[in-house]
């Protein structure tokens, strides 16, 4: 019986995935072969020997150690895409919010509640709160993954220009993409030409503080600025500064800190991006799917931390190594199993940064001390059978 633990509330439809005759699902598992989580924090968790696979109800896994799971051969999941289209509604919001103080002349309109002469008042103060439309204006999008490529396609159809771009963008996800939305060549590019300017990366070294006093210098007066991603890919208090002086006309974001709530110019979702019952839904069934994969057969898909490695699972026996991606692990897999007199029926290897993955089939089990002279050789992390 496999153990999983279920660190948030997980939606039934997912934890319905597993078929109980098979799988033990609870909040209270100890020693558990996989976990599911959501928002919980497992930085400080200590793995125990059973634990192989963490999967994370979601996008972000900043609430995942990645690296240290990879180092114990524990591979950590995601749900890319699961809950993209609550996300993209939710950015279609926020250019509107974006637009006009429509929370603020709703707070207004509560204070006069006991106004007798409410119509007349409203009528003479509602232009405090007048903005712009977005039809015709630019808007760029910065990353074009799942999300994006949506939020790009919604806004052409909203009468906005559209123009993008994501250096890592795959085939898939381009050809999703609207014919109408424009390639830029730079994220500087955008900054030059876009109204508006909506995010949709994850935060790595790379893009974190990527909207900062230089790069806001670069972009139009009056832009208006989206971040349902992450809180640290802004400098917070650059931003700050952009709009008191008027450069940023308003910056709406997801993500609520001590620096951002309560500013003018600033609108501070309660990370309301995911919170939608099909989202949640959709993120517990992919994320229970990919469990079960994984824990009956091996095969590893949408992982953060180790490479895609699927086939089917046709052999008499299988067995899964995870290793460093340095040479000769690979050989000495291969020359091992076949020295023993077993047959390879099927085999895949693929890596991702420094860790690889490789599944082999044989016609039988290879032998526990085969499985365990492998497991000394320089490079390999863990070895599971199935």
């Amino acid at each position: 019986m496999k153990k999983i633990k279920l660190m948030n509330k997980i939606s039934k439809v997912g934890t319905d995935v597993f078929d109980r005759s098979v799988f033990q699902v609870s909040d209270s598992e100890e020693a558990p072969d996989a976990i599911m989580v959501r928002s919980a924090s497992l930085h400080e968790l200590e793995f125990n020997p059973n634990l192989a696979a963490i999967a994370r109800a979601g996008a972000g896994v900043n609430n995942i150690p990645v690296d240290r799971c990879a180092e114990h051969g524990i591979v950590v999941f995601n749900t890319p895409g699961a809950n993209a289209n609550g996300v993209k509604e939710l950015a279609i919001a926020s250019l509107i919010l974006a637009s006009r103080d429509i929370v603020g002349g709703i707070k207004w309109v509560d204070t006069l509640k006991d106004d007798p002469d409410i119509v007349k008042t409203v009528e003479a103060g509602k232009s405090k709160f007048a903005g712009v439309e977005i039809a015709g204006k630019t808007l760029g999008v910065i990353g074009l993954g799942a999300i994006g490529g949506l939020v790009a396609n919604a806004a052409t159809d909203l009468g906005m220009k559209v123009i993008g771009c994501d250096p890592f963008l795959t085939v898939n996800a381009a050809w999703s993409i609207s014919s109408h939305v424009k390639k830029a060549q730079s994220y500087d590019e955008i900054f030059k030409n876009a109204d508006y300017i909506t995010l949709h990366v994850p935060a790595t070294k790379d893009t974190k503080g990527m909207i900062n006093k230089e790069t806001i210098a670069k972009m139009r007066r009056g832009v208006r600025i989206i971040n349902l991603s992450r809180a640290d890919l802004v400098v917070i208090e650059d931003v700050k500064e952009a709009i008191a002086s008027g450069k940023i006309a308003a910056y709406v974001t997801d993500f609520p800190t001590p620096e951002s709530v309560g500013t003018p110019g600033i609108t501070t979702i309660p990370h309301l991006g995911a919170s939608t019952v099909e989202s949640e839904d959709n993120c517990a069934v992919m994320a229970a799917n990919e469990l079960v994969e994984f824990l009956t057969n091996g095969n590893i898909k949408n992982s953060v931390n180790y490479p895609t490695v699927i086939i089917p699972y046709t052999g008499a026996a299988r067995s899964c190594f995870f290793h460093k991606n340095i040479p000769n692990v690979l050989s000495h897999i291969t020359s091992s199993v076949s020295a023993c007199g077993l047959n390879i029926e099927n085999m895949s290897n693929g890596s991702k940064g420094d860790y690889a993955y490789t599944i082999v089939e044989t016609d039988t089990p290879v032998p526990e001390n085969v499985i365990a002279e492998l497991g000394k050789i320089d490079g390999m992390i863990k070895i599971a059978t199935y």
